[in-house]
């Protein structure tokens, strides 16, 4: 039994250096300047990291994390092999579902998304989607980081090993509305995004540990008895936390849709039929455009629809599903949607 426990103990440790360097490596690569395939590294990595992590923590505690052939249940439980004869053992979503798992809900939304995300670019490639995923990748490492700590201890902290990563750019008010207005995702990754998102609450959504969401807010004044902080975190339920979000709020420019988009998001919740000579016919109906209505606003030419415009459309089109949305007899279309900003 003795030695059983010394070879356990081995086992699980190794797991969790590895799994360790693994988050680290991740980290490194996602902030490595020079690598353009960083997302795709990124998740990848990272549920290397938090499989390996879990494997630790089943060992840890007694529980077989081996996949086991479903045919021989009632029976003596016969492992499943590869083809070379090595055990295999669960991945990152069967270590997530078992009973005993001691991941939170909202951790367990942000790996689920990974794993969305890490199915639809495994088998090819994919573009633009570092800015728009980049605060569900920082949730993921912060709870890494929280749960490693809480599983094996604080010496195995990453808190010390990355410093805040430094840009040559800076972003004005310009750059941030190109942004808003171009921002585009690859069609596959649209059309998971706004089924992943459509089935979460709102708190669920809001939640620090799903997506890691902060504010870069320029000093004016620095104090010369304290030290020269490039980043300080502001505790939520601060005032000055309160007083900043207010700020922020009130001044960030309103989410854009372009007419398109608006279209390939209903395609996307169902409403295959409905198109853009559907879309058009329905704001010059409503009159959707006149000012006094606040739906949309013209930006160098280009018409772009606010978010009130988009939930009219979706209740237009919930009401009249017999006509947009296609029976399931009938092969449906790939959807596509995507937000601005």
């Amino acid at each position: 039994m003795a030695t059983h426990k010394r070879r356990f103990g081995s086992i699980a440790t190794e797991l969790v250096k590895k799994s360790r360097e693994a988050m680290l490596t991740a980290v490194q690569i996602f902030n490595n300047p020079q690598i353009d395939f960083k997302s795709e590294l990124f998740i990848v990595t990272t549920v290397i990291a938090w499989t390996y992590l879990l494997h630790a923590y089943y060992r840890k505690n007694g529980i077989d994390y081996r996949q086991v052939d479903l045919r021989h249940q009632g029976k003596r439980a016969k492992c499943l092999t590869t083809r070379y004869g090595a055990v295999r053992h669960w991945s990152l979503e069967e270590c997530l579902e078992e009973a005993s798992s001691p991941i939170s809900e909202p951790v367990k939304k942000n790996l689920l998304f990974l794993i969305g995300i890490r199915h639809e670019i495994e088998h090819q490639m994919t573009t633009r989607i570092d800015d728009q995923l980049s605060a569900k990748f920082m949730a993921s490492a912060l709870n890494f980081n929280t749960a490693i700590k809480e599983f094996f201890g604080h010496h195995y902290s990453l808190e010390s090993e990355q410093a805040f990563s430094i840009q040559f750019s800076s972003i004005d008010k310009d750059t941030i509305k190109t942004l808003l207005i171009q921002a585009d995702l690859p069609k596959n990754i649209r059309a998971f995004l706004v089924e992943f998102d459509n089935g979460m609450t709102q708190d669920e959504y809001d939640d620090p540990r799903f997506s890691f969401r902060v504010a870069l807010v320029q000093k004016a004044v620095n104090s010369k008895t304290t030290a020269d902080q490039l980043l300080q975190l502001v505790p939520p339920g601060s005032e000055v936390f309160d007083a900043v979000n207010k700020a922020i709020l009130k001044e960030t420019e309103k989410l854009k849709y372009r007419p398109k988009t608006i279209v390939d998001q209903m395609k996307a919740e169902g409403f295959a039929k409905f198109t853009m000579h559907k879309h058009t016919l329905l704001w010059q109906e409503k009159n959707a455009k006149n000012p006094k209505y606040q739906y949309g606003t013209k930006v160098e030419g280009q018409w772009y629809w606010y978010e009130p415009w988009l939930i009219q459309v979706r209740q237009y089109c919930a009401k009249n599903e017999q006509i947009y949305k296609i029976p399931t007899s009938e092969p449906q279309a790939p959807s596509t949607a995507t937000k601005l900003g």
